[in-house]
């Protein structure tokens, strides 16, 4: 069994509450994972010429 395959097996038997809180807590960590992206392409300059297009 992989690692995904546990972690899948896990999911599945958690109780509705417990995947309520799951869910909560996955949509915020997806959220930090994704601001983190955007400001580290910020500090690379990564979005520079989307921004001089903009103005």
């Amino acid at each position: 069994m992989t690692r995904l395959d546990k972690i899948e097996q896990d999911i599945a038997g958690l109780s509705h509450d417990e995947l309520a809180r799951f869910r909560e807590w996955f949509e915020q960590f997806e959220a930090d994972r994704f601001d983190r992206t955007i400001e580290d392409g910020i500090k690379a300059g990564e979005l520079n010429a989307l921004a001089d297009a903009a103005l």
